[in-house]
């Protein structure tokens, strides 16, 4: 994901970006335990998509305030 596109979502749509990122965080891990894990890279990439996602909407918090 890139900055410029979570700057444009909405609330509602970085909410569900979120839940659908720290999902697929969980499908990674379990990958890994179970042996299957293929790209061992998109941990790191998930994650700062996750960081990303929390920025934005910290920011907008702040701003409404």
């Amino acid at each position: 994901m890139k900055k410029t596109d979570l700057q444009h979502a909405t609330v509602g749509e970085l909410n569900t970006k979120l839940e659908e990122a720290y999902q697929e965080l969980f499908n990674l891990r379990f990958q890994r335990s179970t042996g299957k894990l293929t790209n061992s890279a998109r941990f790191g990439e998930v994650k700062k998509d996750i960081a990303r996602i929390k920025t934005i909407l910290r920011q907008r918090e702040l701003a409404g305030q």
